[in-house]
């Protein structure tokens, strides 16, 4: 049974190095799926299954550990950046604003609660107790990539084997992290005698979707003598609204308008627009038909197909400049992007994945199809040239110094915020440099999980060895309390004046600080109690900048503040 034994025992062997992370991630996995009142940690319990791997010396060389961990770091941040960065800079438009000024200032909160704990409760002459209280702040937050930034931060300013293992501290305030967080919240709706039932009632009357980019069809008969004779162009270069003319019924036989189409009076049109423009159109061109006409033309069938737009070359191009209704004939009526119905303006650039909804005679249409590739097959191939070009440029970005005066070394973004802001730049301009940045949604969790398990397994287990002394042994008492206090105090802050300044939504309000807090189970308790999308709407607005502030920040109080 030697074998056996130096298979467990062995540290140096490659072999041993596999099991030990295959155990600690399928253990912590599976552990992180037991639900406690509803509530479960999930793949953080990867971390406490790493700290006790450690702490009993079922562990691997150190060198190797500090590659497994950066890796997974590198590859956790920079598959957030991808996903967030499409939607990062649209999270600023109206509406988004107080949201985000809201969550940065929770985030501000947050921090300055830990140091005020520091102060007054951990003795400040000790280099150490800084940095476990930063790992303390991203338990208490639940933001595990800003436990990564924090940690890669530390290697430059202590020295190689003293530095602290902050890990200890984010698994002491991590537990109740989750439960302040949603239980901060529910404190707030007594704070504020706020009634779940006026909440839902509130959200049935406001409009769900924004009138101004939901697509909406009417039937028309033109009827205004103005309009007679003047094209399809014309008309909505007066209108100055984006409309889609489908199909025009003119003198029994139908068709599908170009832009110099003319319009005569009678005609009956099918228009797509904006939900906000539908009146004012109606207007303008003429009443509703009440009853829908046949618009089929018998000697040339119209078609309505779904295209995918698949062709990376695609990526980038703009609706109205590729001539669609002039050169083949055919009009896009709707776009669907991540599940959502967008208005086919002339301006909407193309990405890779959306869904074109098109009208038109079946030959133009498939012929526009093969343009726009609408093969399944390439939309499931991950693009791993751009995810690891983009790794290339945001470690070297990262690297690069940045001296500050009164810093005792130079400001680096490093393999967290170097990757992660490549990252959401690539997301949201890649398609100029024709890089395709597109992944399924399925992909992209694939990835950041296994890059996030690969992190909190070695951290974990690299922390295992001291855990008993610095915790059981040291201040773990005072990093649980102290944690609660730096989760609880700013969420009751930020969310007592969302609600009575800002008269924003309960339930927004707790998808803001959800979201905040990068934290998914107080998103799924909102949305538990809560039957619209207003959780969901609050949390996706906050998310790209405060997962972005969590990790800069993290870094700039490390380099900043803490010193070997």
């Amino acid at each position: 049974m030697n074998w056996l034994i130096n298979l467990f025992t062995s540290t140096d062997s490659v072999a041993h190095i596999a099991l030990l992370y295959a155990v600690v991630i399928s253990v912590g996995v599976l552990l992180g799926k037991i639900k406690v009142g509803g509530i479960s940690l999930g793949v953080t319990f990867v971390l406490f299954t790493g700290i006790l791997a450690g702490h009993i010396g079922f562990t691997a060389p150190t060198n190797i550990l500090t590659f497994i961990q950066d890796f997974g770091l590198i590859l956790f941040v920079f598959c957030i950046g991808l996903q967030v960065g499409p939607g990062f800079f649209e999270s600023f438009r109206k509406g988004g604003i107080t949201l985000n000024l809201l969550s940065t200032v929770l985030i501000i909160l947050n921090v300055g609660v830990m140091f005020a704990c520091y102060f007054i409760f951990f003795d400040t002459t000790d280099v150490n107790n800084l940095p476990m209280m930063v790992g303390t702040l991203y338990g208490a937050v639940t933001n595990t990539p800003g436990l990564g930034a924090a940690n890669e931060a530390l290697t430059s300013v202590f020295q190689k084997g003293s530095i602290p293992q902050i890990a200890s501290g984010y698994a002491c305030a991590y537990p109740l992290g989750v439960l302040g967080i949603i239980g901060a919240t529910i404190a707030i709706r007594y704070i504020c005698h706020i009634s779940l039932e006026k909440e839902e009632e509130d959200l049935n009357v406001a409009e769900d979707d924004n009138p101004h980019a939901k697509p909406h069809q009417i039937h028309l008969k033109v009827q205004n003598s103005f309009i007679a004779g003047r094209t399809l162009a014309q008309i909505s270069e007066f209108l100055n609204r984006d409309i889609v003319c489908t199909r025009i019924l003119h003198d029994g036989k139908v068709t599908i308008p170009k832009r110099d189409t003319v319009f005569n009076l009678e005609d009956e049109v099918l228009i797509v627009c904006a939900e906000a423009d539908a009146d004012a159109i109606q207007a303008f061109i003429g009443p509703l038909i009440s009853n829908s006409w046949d618009y089929e033309d018998k000697t040339q069938p119209l078609v309505s197909k779904r295209i995918i737009v698949t062709r990376s070359s695609m990526s980038g191009k703009v609706l109205g400049k590729m001539h669609f209704s002039s050169v083949y004939g055919v009009n896009v009526t709707r776009i669907t992007r991540q599940g959502i119905d967008l208005f086919a303006s002339r301006d909407h650039h193309f990405h890779v994945g959306d869904r074109l909804m098109v009208v038109g005679p079946e030959d133009n249409v498939n012929r526009v199809a093969e343009l726009m590739g609408n093969s399944n097959k390439h939309l499931n191939t991950p693009n791993i040239a751009t995810i690891f070009i983009g790794i290339i440029v945001g470690i070297i970005f990262g690297s690069i110094p940045l001296a500050i005066p009164g810093m005792p070394v130079p400001l680096k973004l490093g393999i967290a915020g170097g990757p992660l802001i490549i990252a959401i730049l690539i997301g949201r301009y890649g398609d100029r440099l024709r890089l395709v940045t597109y992944t399924t949604t399925s992909a992209n969790m694939m990835l950041r999980e296994i890059g996030l398990v690969l992190f909190l397994a070695s951290v974990g287990i690299k922390a295992g060895a001291g855990f008993w002394e610095t915790v059981v042994q040291g201040d773990g008492l005072k990093y649980v309390y102290t944690g609660f206090l730096i989760t609880i105090i700013p969420i009751l802050i930020v969310g007592t004046i969302a609600r009575l300044t800002y008269k924003l939504n309960y339930y927004t309000i707790m998808g803001m600080i959800a979201g905040t807090c990068t934290d998914p189970p107080a998103l799924a308790y909102a949305s538990q109690i809560c039957s619209k999308e207003a959780p969901a709407v609050g949390y996706s607005t906050v998310y790209p900048l405060s997962m972005f502030l969590r990790i800069f920040i993290a870094q700039l109080i490390v380099l900043f503040c803490c010193h070997a």
